[in-house]
């Protein structure tokens, strides 16, 4: 796929020329092109391309005045910003380990079996740490994916976000404590199994 697929419309053609004329209609074909380009990639990488360039273009774009062709590319940067984080929150599901078995029963092939609390813990962590898809993904598309790839009914994670929020110890971080604590104790058995071997 050409990386201009995006830029070369009818939209663009009336920023650069800064013309006026029919400029909604022209916004709206951007649109209708951007979403069918989404959803018809066989390359999720290479409309990915398309939209970070397109972007650029836009963020980047001279405009004379702060009228109604500002306008049109500021809706423009901000549709194109939200296809992007669409495609990356599509790009991070994660196919289930043994499809034909899972296919056959329905459940996932993992399975979260500690505290419902302790998972949201975990996953205000990880959103926190900014450690999937560079951080570009907000809280609210990213729990429902992680409950799904663990296999819990979906949960109201600010309710018990809010509950750990309400802890009393200097640590609220209870599951990621122990985490770390577990983590650290296996390294240094590890450590020993290791001198003990020389």
């Amino acid at each position: 796929m050409n990386h201009t697929i995006l830029t070369n419309t009818e939209f663009f053609n009336r920023i650069n020329s800064c013309e006026y004329k029919e400029l909604p209609s022209a916004y709206n074909d951007f649109v209708a092109r951007v979403i069918e380009h989404c959803h018809s990639a066989t390359e999720v990488k290479h409309i990915a391309v398309a939209l970070m360039y397109a972007e650029i273009e836009l963020q980047f774009h001279q405009v004379q005045d702060d009228g109604e062709m500002s306008v049109y590319i500021q809706k423009a940067l901000a549709f194109v910003k939200k296809m992007q984080r669409h495609l990356s929150s599509i790009a991070i599901q994660v196919p289930p380990l043994n499809p034909s078995s899972n296919e056959k029963n329905n459940t996932p092939a993992l399975q979260w079996t500690g505290n419902a609390i302790d998972l949201v813990e975990m996953i205000y962590g990880i959103s926190e740490m900014g450690c999937i898809n560079n951080g570009n993904i907000q809280l609210n598309e990213l729990a429902p994916m992680l409950y799904t790839f663990f296999g819990v009914n979906s949960k109201d994670c600010y309710r018990f976000y809010t509950d750990i929020k309400r802890r009393k110890n200097d640590s609220r971080t209870y599951f990621l404590d122990k985490m770390q604590v577990k983590l650290n104790e296996k390294m240094r058995r590890d450590d020993e199994l290791e001198r003990m071997r020389r």
